[in-house]
């Protein structure tokens, strides 16, 4: 336990939007593209066009990760101008079309269209994911149960998809349920153990609905490529602190569950119920919402469930050099998500008298500044 290191990676997902209009791209970015693959070998593609994903190396100091994700971010802004494109991390476009979304070439890709069909077109998404290396690979799968119900807390922290298809949604996270239109999304089962794991993907495999385990995109799975638990429930964080935050967070519980066997043990069916709910919780409200405790059987403000969960992991922080990175989720809490800020942002600008898609051009310009590191002149 000593000597694990823990290391970790970080993948984000961004949207290209078009400068002049704030919307997805009226022309082609195959240019952009090819540039970015040529200039930034560490990029790479997504399900539809107007996306792209970057990733840091595996790192176990958060000031390589930060290096690396700020580089990327303002390199791809800067070639993304050259382009007259904009990049923004957030979970959903706030103006985007689906409709007239043109997918990415690729077998993977196709394959994936051919399988889920127009869910797959809707899929107008960005996410981040986080790996975390665990000591023992073959006890992921005892992991993966024992960190269901920390879930929902990191979610609440990334919430950056207030907007869908031009319109507020009434809630903080609506990439949630653009994602829940596909299989195999959500939260992950409670297997018992890692034998039933490898039964059920076995059978999904020899029934034909999945080609391998990367198929399965629930909320936290055991990687195929890395001996890692990849934490997938976030929204792209639009702030890179925030992103680093919940990285640090995830990367503590690993720690903390793996030399804690007793903490969650024993979860069953109401511990997913529960969580399920407390998902649904920080979807529509993010760090505004009550989150249920299920020792003590009531709803807790979002700010005592934190305060719980950084005194959890306090010795994790300190021992893997993270405890700054853990606490920025305190500000998160004091100054609000993405998704408080974009909803203020168009608040702000609606009661200037600007119509509702020159507000939404508000949020994409707060968010492409922001995703770069500038601090805008917008809440």
């Amino acid at each position: 336990m000593r000597s694990a290191s823990f290391r970790f990676g970080i993948e984000e997902e961004y949207f290209l939007a078009d400068a002049e209009t704030r919307g997805t791209p009226r022309r082609s970015v195959k240019p952009f593209h090819t540039e970015v693959a040529e200039r930034l070998p560490e990029t790479g593609r997504e399900l539809l066009q107007c996306q792209v994903e970057v990733c840091t190396p595996p790192v176990t100091e958060f000031g390589a990760a930060r290096e690396s994700l700020a580089q990327q971010r303002a390199a791809l802004a800067d070639l993304a101008a050259r382009h007259e494109l904009l990049v923004f991390a957030a979970g959903t476009h706030p103006v985007a079309d689906w409709a007239r979304q043109l997918p990415t070439k690729g077998d993977r890709y196709r394959g994936i269209l051919r399988d889920v069909g127009l869910a797959g077109r809707r899929s107008l998404i960005c996410g981040m994911h986080v790996h975390v290396e665990v000591p023992d690979p073959d006890a992921r799968i005892d992991l993966m149960n024992r960190l269901l119900p920390f879930q929902p807390l990191l979610f609440a922290l990334s919430t950056s998809s207030p907007f869908w298809q031009g319109k507020p949604t009434g809630l903080t996270a609506y990439r949630l349920s653009a994602f829940g239109e596909l299989p195999r999304t959500g939260l992950p089962e409670l297997f018992p153990g890692p034998e039933a794991y490898a039964r059920y993907v076995r059978i999904m495999e020899r029934a034909g609905s999945i080609q391998d385990p990367s198929f399965l995109w629930w909320s936290l799975r055991p990687s195929i490529k890395f001996p890692t638990l990849e934490l997938r429930i976030a929204d792209s964080c639009t702030r890179l602190e925030d992103a680093l935050s919940i990285a640090a967070l995830f990367r503590c519980l690993v720690r903390l569950v793996v030399r804690r066997p007793d903490l969650n043990a024993g979860l069953d069916g109401v511990s997913r119920a529960l969580a399920e709910e407390n998902l649904w919780r920080a979807q529509r409200s993010g760090i505004g919402a009550e989150l249920i405790d299920e020792a003590r059987e009531e709803a807790l403000p979002y700010a005592d469930a934190l305060d719980a969960l950084l005194d959890l992991v306090a010795e994790d922080a300190a021992a893997l050099g993270c405890a700054e990175e853990a606490a920025h989720a305190r500000t998160i809490l004091a100054e609000g998500t993405s998704a408080d800020k974009q909803i203020a942002a168009f608040e702000a600008a609606r009661e200037q008298g600007l119509t509702n898609r020159q507000a939404l051009d508000a949020v994409v310009d707060w968010l492409a500044a922001t995703s770069r590191g500038q601090i805008p002149g917008r809440p």
